[in-house]
Order: C-alpha cells, then sequence, then structure tokens
C-alpha cells in the first residue's frame, strides 16, 4: 500500500501533467524520476527511489549494469582470479603441493568469466523487476530539463538523473584497431599474447599487466608520470614498482609515448627519448573519458567542463529538478562512487537529507598482484592541508602471520593528522583490499589511533597489521618489524 507521501507525489504529479503541452507524434511515459543510464549509478538510484516509493523509468541503450558489470570491474577481477590460480599452479611446489601449470586454454578463462557476468546480470534483472522499475531499452537524448527522448518516445519526469557513465580513451593519433586494443577488446581476446606493451600505469594498465604477466606474457608498461599508480601515496607506488620487478613485469616511467605503427604481426611503439618497442599487442590504458556526446546534454542547457557535468556537492546540475551520477561528474570513476551517489540522489529526492559524499573518504582498490589498497589523504595531502607535523607509521607485512602464510610482501601506512585523527590508510599485498572496508570506516568515523588500537583483530588475519600500526601510532607497538 502506498503511503500518503508517495499518493501526495503521485497526485501532484498528475496535476503538472495537465500543466505541460502535449508532444506531438510521440508516446508519453511520465514517472516521478526518469533515469538516463543503466550502469551502478543509475541502477542504485532507481532500485533505491522505488524503495522509498517514487515511480522509476530507468533508460538503458545496452545491458543493465552497465561498464562495470559488462566491460569493467567483474570481468577483469574474473580474469584476476583466474591469474591468481595460474600462479598458484605454477608456484604450488613451493608449498608441497605437486602442481604444474600446463597452459592457459582462453576459450575457458572466458567461460568462466563470462559465466560470472551472466550470473551477475540475472540477478540484477531479477532486482529491477522485484522494485517495480520500468526499464526502457534504447539510447536516449537529454531535449528538456523534464524530458528524455528514446527512439520516437518522450520520456519526461519530475526529476531526471543523468547517468550515461563513461568510455576507454586514446591518445591524439593513436587510432584503436587490429593489435592496439582498449580495456573492453582486451577482456574478450581468445589467446595469451606473447609479448604485451600497456600504455598507462594507472590502475586499469596495472590490472591487465598482472593478469597477463600471470598468463605468461611479456609485458612493458609505459607510463609518462614519474611512478606507476600516480594517484596513490609515492610509498604504495614504490611497494608496486618493486613486486613489479620481482615478477619480471618490466615498467618505463617519466616517458612519453609519441607513436605506434602495426602490422600483420606486431606493433612497434615509439617513445620520445627515441626508444622503439615491439610487441604482439598494445593496450591502451590512458585512461576513461565522460560519455556525454551525443546525449543532448549542452544542447539542452547543462553546464559542461572538459565534457565532464558540473554538479553542486548535492549532485544537482545549474538545471533545476536535473542530477548528474558516476564518471560523468568529475571526480574518481569508481564503479561504488557512481553507487553511493545514485543512493544519496534518491534520498535527497525523497526528502531524506542524506549526508553529503566526501570524495576523500571513498575506499580505492587496485587489484593487481598485489593488491593496492587505500582511503582517506595521501601524506602529501595531508602536509599540504594540515602542515609538516603530520604524523605516518607503517607497518612491514614480514611481521603479519597471515601475510607470511600467503606469501605476499606489502605494508600497511597509517597517515595522521597532528593531534588529530588518521586521514588516510594506504595498503599493498595480496587481499589487502580485502582491509580497506574497516580502514575506511577508520578515516570516516575520524578515529584516533588511540581509539583503534584497543580493538580486538582475529589471529592470524591481515586484519591484524591494521591493528598492529594503530598500537605503534599510539605508542605501544607490539610486533615491530625492524
Amino acid at each position: 500500500m502506498a503511503c500518503a507521501a508517495t499518493l501526495d507525489r503521485r497526485e501532484q504529479r498528475r496535476t503538472d501533467d495537465q500543466l505541460m503541452l502535449p508532444f506531438e507524434g510521440v508516446s508519453v511515459t511520465d514517472a516521478d524520476l526518469v533515469i538516463l543510464g543503466g550502469g551502478s549509478g543509475g541502477y542504485a538510484c532507481a532500485f533505491r527511489a522505488a524503495e522509498l516509493g517514487l515511480s522509476v523509468i530507468l533508460i538503458e541503450k545496452d545491458k543493465l549494469g552497465g561498464t562495470c558489470l559488462h566491460r569493467g570491474c567483474i570481468p577483469t577481477k574474473a580474469l584476476l582470479h583466474a591469474a591468481e590460480v595460474a600462479d598458484l599452479a605454477r608456484d604450488g611446489d613451493t608449498l608441497g603441493i605437486k602442481s604444474s601449470l600446463e597452459g592457459i586454454d582462453m576459450a575457458g578463462v572466458n567461460s568462466y568469466k563470462d559465466g560470472v557476468v551472466a550470473k551477475m546480470y540475472r540477478g540484477l534483472q531479477g532486482l529491477a523487476k522485484a522494485n517495480k522499475v520500468d526499464v526502457v531499452e534504447g539510447t536516449g537524448t537529454f531535449v528538456a530539463p523534464n524530458a528524455v527522448e528514446v527512439d520516437g518516445r518522450r520520456i519526461t519526469g519530475k526529476n531526471v538523473v543523468l547517468a550515461t557513465g563513461s568510455y576507454s580513451k586514446t591518445l591524439p593519433g593513436l587510432e584503436l584497431g587490429g593489435r592496439i586494443v582498449a580495456s573492453e577488446q582486451a577482456l574478450n581476446l581468445d589467446y595469451v599474447p606473447e609479448k604485451v606493451i600497456v600504455l598507462g600505469g594507472g590502475v586499469i594498465g596495472v590490472e591487465f599487466a598482472s593478469v597477463w604477466r600471470s598468463f605468461g606474457a611479456e609485458v612493458t608498461i609505459i607510463e609518462a608520470l614519474p611512478r606507476l599508480v600516480p594517484l596513490e601515496d609515492e610509498s604504495s607506488s614504490k611497494l608496486l614498482e618493486r613486486a613489479f620487478r620481482r615478477r619480471n613485469i618490466g615498467y618505463k616511467t617519466g616517458v612519453r609515448f609519441t607513436g605506434a605503427t602495426q602490422s600483420d604481426t606486431g606493433v612497434v611503439v615509439s617513445l620520445e627519448n627515441g626508444e622503439q618497442l615491439e610487441a604482439d599487442l598494445l593496450l591502451v590504458a590512458v585512461g576513461r573519458g565522460p560519455n556525454t556526446a551525443g546525449h543532448g546534454y549542452e544542447e539542452a542547457g547543462v553546464k559542461m567542463e572538459r565534457g565532464f557535468v558540473i554538479t553542486d556537492e548535492r549532485l544537482r546540475t545549474n538545471l533545476p529538478g536535473v542530477y548528474a551520477v558516476g564518471d560523468i561528474v568529475p571526480g574518481l570513476q569508481l564503479a561504488h562512487r557512481g553507487f553511493a551517489q545514485g543512493i544519496f540522489i534518491a534520498e535527497d529526492i525523497a526528502g531524506l537529507k542524506p549526508h553529503l559524499i566526501e570524495e576523500s573518504g571513498i575506499p580505492r582498490v587496485t587489484y593487481c598482484n598485489p593488491e593496492v589498497a587505500s582511503v582517506g589523504l595521501t601524506e602529501a595531502q595531508a602536509k599540504e592541508r594540515y602542515g609538516a607535523d603530520v604524523q605516518t607509521y607503517t607497518y612491514d607485512l614480514a611481521g603479519n602471520g597471515k601475510s607470511v602464510i600467503l606469501g605476499t610482501r606489502g605494508a600497511v601506512k597509517l597517515v595522521k593528522a597532528p593531534d588529530g585523527p588518521v586521514v588516510g590508510v594506504h595498503m599493498v599485498g595480496e587481499r589487502v583490499g580485502e582491509l580497506v572496508g574497516e580502514a575506511q570506516l577508520i578515516v570516516n568515523w575520524e578515529g584516533f589511533p588511540e581509539d583503534v588500537a584497543p580493538l580486538i583483530h582475529a589471529h592470524p588475519t591481515q586484519t591484524e597489521a591494521l591493528g598492529e600500526a594503530h598500537l605503534a601510532l599510539a605508542g605501544k607497538p607490539l610486533h615491530v618489524h625492524g
């Protein structure tokens, strides 16, 4: 049974309908909320809004779940798990397990990967049906503050959410095709290349480099900035670079790409220092751009900068009743950021006045081997904000029993404001992505080392590393590895 507030909203919508001019030649559909894009941000907004009693129309040109489910997060992490299994099979003898890696069956790997995606897609379709979200298939064009057109239909809403996601970027003069691929094509390769060059040492680049190395390829990463994963704390970059050297993953940092030529047999990549590298395949992983062109945003009056939609802190655009979410909004391009923003918008529209999302409090994980995970400020950012008296402590995973069992190296680094709470947690090591949940609670709840130090962490787990680091920063170190 609909609540009184919902009935009031529906009655108001019927009154508003009488004031709208008819749109000739097309059918008209109306809802409390129209969402353009069914990725993480769009479907999260739709489901939460439906839970709150709002009528929702969700427009998606491809499949519900967007890039994350079908061409990004989920299939990539499935490949990374397959790569982990390959490494375990190859290295089983070191644990007394008689195992060997006879080869990589990419047909089997892709079948496993696609099965994971298909299962999650079916679940998402079921949730859309359970939440009574009207999903419209087709390419939507934003034509007015309250209207989106899809294949001749004008769909109107009291509120509109723009959630069209992002696309793989390339560089000027570097055309994708053949042996030059982006992540979408790399996910569906039916072979393991013998030699790969990865252009870009950010999240996507190092994850694919990690997969291909585990599968037996020779890999070289080219990164124009001075270090790999340049958005992370500098200490994390150094630990990852050290680990990649041990894995024989090559990388060249601080050098710019100048061009590439391809033939039937390979690719030749040219660098600004005059060096030329040859490979079977070139992966272009130079980031993702906002997917806003062709959707009518600018033409309808939405404020834009460099292709991004500009919003205020409550994700409202310059047009009344129009919001934007996810990768088209400047900031971290992370599925869980879009997911949180979608929930925020739904609750804001419903009048629940949710708390603002703090960008620095969003956890970040790079799922290569070893993983890189962080939340909050880097040491450099903290010093810029608080001054030189920022405190840090680094706990080496060599002192953590579970990490020794796993055979992983790395560290947990804490960044603390002067006379204040922990404002950053930075971790490198196998499976540390699973620790970032507790780390984000510490940072977002402004925990002091003295608050965390008394908490009991199960033994032996990697979470103990977080506990040990806080014990040390609270002035009572226990297992300090020199």
